[in-house]
């Protein structure tokens, strides 16, 4: 048979990592005699015997009335209810040449050479599956547990350089000292896609991924300022084991009401949230990087503004460790773009003219003041 393949995401805005299922699919079904070819044109679906669809996400745009040739899936459809891959594709090798012919093509426009490294330089997989949490934001709301999902043998490329792990909540897994050992064992360089539970760390787990080699920076979440107190414990033994100089990093979640009533005053108490969070952060020598829920997009200015500035503040680290808000907001953000420059201090302005008690407590901390 012919069988297509349609990465939804990478043909309507693009995508920095490639879909996992759809490798998965290409390489049973290369496996077993078929030809496979990633389809970089809907109208190309019907020269096919099938097709297989996915997406991720929910905003990425595919044709109405797909021919009945077409399977459908992945969570931008189906979120957590979409069907499961069949057993033996779920653990087949992933086909690393899928997007071989989209790289060659499309590798021209970016001037970053890096853009497709997770196409090419990475082993891709799940050692587990599944989270303790049920985050209600969270594909994995309705689970309760960690189980192992595959071995590194299902999915390790011995010619890629790194591993990348994409665990919903690795360190709860009550075995996954066993799995740090056997990485440190094989030796590639590796690291997780999601933001690690840093509440599951124990000194054992800590000494194991410090001693490992880790590829990047080690990065944790700290999603509720309720966290605060086991967070901070936590972060001292993390603190206490760590010799090398890679930095620490959290994921500072932000922009979603759990209680989804999104007035005025949550955005008012969930821009204290982040803030307080930043604080803490800096007091241990951690670096936040704030992730944002779409539905701060929804926010009345200035508070949506404030989020922008938080995130270009906090996520470009070379500019969190030397300067302030207030110092990046006026020095930094903007340069060579002079009506962004204006709107990045009219946010500030309007928030800080609206609670100056807030702008004062938090807008002039600086992270070198704290690692001094």
């Amino acid at each position: 048979m012919n069988i297509g393949i349609v990465d939804s995401d990478l043909l309507d805005n693009g995508t920095r990592f490639p879909n996992l299922a759809l490798m998965k699919i290409s390489g049973y079904y290369k496996a077993n005699g078929n030809n496979v070819k990633l389809i970089d044109d809907y109208d190309d679906i019907k020269k096919f015997d099938k097709v297989f669809l996915s997406k991720v996400f929910t905003k990425t745009k595919i044709p109405n009335n797909l021919p009945n040739n077409v399977t459908c899936g992945g969570s931008g459809l189906y979120w957590d209810k979409g069907p499961i891959l069949p057993k033996e594709i779920e653990h087949h090798m992933p086909d690393y040449n899928l997007y071989d012919d989209y790289i060659v093509k499309n590798e021209y426009k970016f001037k970053n050479k890096q853009h497709f490294k997770e196409y090419k330089n990475y082993s891709i997989g799940f050692l587990t599956k599944g989270c303790i949490r049920g985050c209600k934001f969270c594909i994995n709301e309705n689970s309760n547990s960690v189980i192992q999902h595959s071995k590194l043998n299902q999915f390790i490329n011995s010619s890629r350089k790194n591993i990348y792990l994409w665990d919903d909540n690795f360190l709860a897994y009550k075995e996954c000292c066993g799995m740090l050992e056997e990485l440190i064992k094989i030796g590639k360089p590796f690291n997780f896609r999601q933001g690690l539970d840093i509440r599951c760390l124990t000194k054992e787990k800590a000494e194991l991924l410090n001693k490992s080699k880790y590829h990047g920076d080690y990065i944790f979440a700290f999603d509720n300022i309720k966290d605060k107190d086991i967070i901070v414990n936590k972060i001292k033994l993390w603190n206490s084991v760590k010799t090398n100089k890679k930095n620490t990093k959290l994921y500072i979640f932000c922009g979603f009401d759990y209680n989804d009533i999104y007035d005025e005053n949550f955005w008012i108490n969930d821009i204290i949230d982040v803030l307080e969070r930043i604080y803490i952060l800096m007091q241990y020598n951690c670096i936040p990087y704030i992730m944002r829920h779409d539905n701060y997009l929804n926010a009345p200015n200035p508070y949506r503004g404030v989020y922008i500035q938080l995130a270009r503040w906090c996520n470009q680290p070379t500019f969190f460790k030397k300067q302030s808000l207030l110092e990046y907001v006026y020095k930094t953000d903007g340069i060579g773009r002079e009506d962004k420059m204006y709107a990045s201090k009219r946010y500030i302005e309007e928030f800080t003219n609206k609670h100056p008690e807030i702008a004062n407590k938090y807008f002039n901390l600086k992270f070198s003041n704290f690692t001094k």
